[in-house]
């Protein structure tokens, strides 16, 4: 499963930290930038694959579980640092799942909202990659 974990470059203050990301920390052009919060633990959010649009992960606070699939195997992924992210190419089925208390996840994306860019339904998504 190609999937990455990327360390977000960090300038580190007595003040507190300041994580970066720019265009050369990931390798997509940035489109759009969403959050999603208050999210509740027994709440799963996701639940869908892109056709073309990539994604970068942030755990800003908090910590969840990302599960991905590729259409033949799974994979659990805990995010749970502020300076570490989860690229997620394009057509890699994901939910995200078990959020902390205050959980914050960042989500940059390669591309705009397109709901043609979407597969909702996960038996079409195995059958497209088998």
């Amino acid at each position: 499963m190609n999937i990455e974990l990327i360390q977000i470059p960090v300038i580190e203050d007595f003040r507190g930290n300041i994580g970066v990301v720019e265009k050369d920390t990931i390798p997509f052009e940035i489109k759009r930038v969403y959050y999603l919060f208050d999210v509740p633990s027994s709440a799963s959010r996701g639940g869908h694959a892109h056709k073309e649009q990539s994604a970068l992960l942030v755990p800003l606070s908090g910590s969840f579980d990302v599960v991905l699939h590729d259409g033949k195997q799974s994979k659990t992924v805990t995010l749970n640092k502020p300076d570490k992210g989860l690229l997620i190419p394009r057509n890699t089925w994901r939910e995200l799942e078990n959020f902390s208390s205050g959980a914050v996840c960042m989500v940059i994306s390669s591309g705009e909202f397109d709901e043609d860019d979407y597969i909702r339904d996960f038996d079409d998504f195995r059958n497209a990659n088998q």
